[in-house]
């Protein structure tokens, strides 16, 4: 049954690695249900506020990452100095564009502007987040101290709070997708697959992403009616994330084990979270963990009870702020 299943879903993405502010909190809502939030004015968004750049006027100074959608440079201003990060999208995509365009908020990656590139290509100018993504900071510092977690749950979901109110999805939350600033800053980044919902509450049919990340009910549409709330599979994904950070692994798999698609669907459809030491989590911790990862996602916690869970809200901010700092610093 589940090979007769792959066969019929489209192709999955499965690799795993690719490239002072309290967390501020968002109207209460439930994920089925936000209200609307009106889109920024025209003078608001950053799209509006810089246009004056040309592809002209940067050197490329390294790559940050390639993935499907295009490739990722470290580029500097040569008037200014000032150094940005250009993601250049392949044929022409610029539904990530769009979807920057209508977001302006300290938790998203800023677009300071949108320039043509060659061959049809369209060229992000994004702001750097000079600490990289979460992946990268995992590589090279290790698994993530928990008051260090704590800072990072809380500013993701206020990201997600900012985004779900105004109808836009992500469908692709995982460590290199959030990005870290050396202030402690964390950033919702890489809109690639994002969507605009028509309504709120809206269900979504888009099975486009990165497999180990998916929730159940996107992994395995069949089982769930084809359809699924964009909303809850954005906390799952958030939650197999906390968790990988938490343990400095992949955490649906055992260490080393290829995350193959069969694989993949065993332990996201029909495994249980792995258990945690004692000692390895405090409760407040594993509550958290345990309302992202619900199977089903009607029982699922919504972005708005997060944020109130004691995990993030009862942590002491300015210890978190400063222990995600200097993990940034270290790693």
């Amino acid at each position: 049954m589940a090979l007769a299943r792959e066969k019929r879903l489209p192709p999955l993405h499965l690799s795993l690695n690719v490239p002072s502010r309290p967390a501020v909190q968002e109207p209460a809502f439930r994920h089925a249900n936000p209200p609307l939030a009106p889109p920024p004015s025209a003078s608001s968004t950053p799209l509006a506020r810089s246009s004056q750049f040309r592809l002209a006027d940067f050197d490329r100074l390294a790559v940050l990452g390639r993935g499907n959608g295009g490739t990722v440079y470290k580029v500097c201003h040569r008037e200014t100095g000032a150094l940005y990060a250009l993601k250049v999208l392949h044929q022409g995509d610029a539904a990530e564009a769009d979807i920057l365009g209508r977001t302006a908020s300290p938790f998203v990656v800023r677009c300071h502007s949108v320039l043509p590139a060659a061959s049809g290509d369209v060229a992000l100018l994004l702001e750097l987040a000079d600490g990289g993504s979460l992946d990268s900071v995992k590589n090279r510092g290790g698994a993530f101290p928990e008051p260090a977690l704590a800072e990072v749950a809380a500013q993701a979901l206020s990201g997600l709070a900012y985004l779900h109110a105004r109808r836009i999805v992500h469908l692709d939350i995982k460590p290199a997708n959030l990005l870290a600033t050396a202030a402690g800053e964390v950033k919702v980044a890489d809109f690639g697959i994002a969507k605009v919902l028509s309504r709120a509450g809206d269900h979504c049919t888009s099975y486009v992403g990165t497999a180990a990340y998916m929730s159940p009910e996107r992994f395995d549409p069949e089982a769930h009616g084809g359809h699924y709330d964009p909303c809850a599979a954005d906390v799952w994904s958030l939650g197999v994330t906390v968790l990988e950070l938490l343990v400095g692994r992949y955490p649906l798999l055992p260490a080393g084990q290829q995350p193959n698609w069969a694989a993949l669907m065993c332990a996201i459809c029909f495994g249980e979270p792995p258990s945690l030491p004692d000692g390895a989590a405090s409760p407040e911790l594993r509550s958290f963990v345990a309302a992202c990862l619900q199977k089903d996602y009607r029982k699922r916690a919504s972005v708005a009870e997060l944020l109130a869970h004691p995990f993030v809200a009862g942590r002491d901010v300015t210890r978190s702020r400063r222990a995600l700092r200097e993990l940034v610093a270290e790693a």
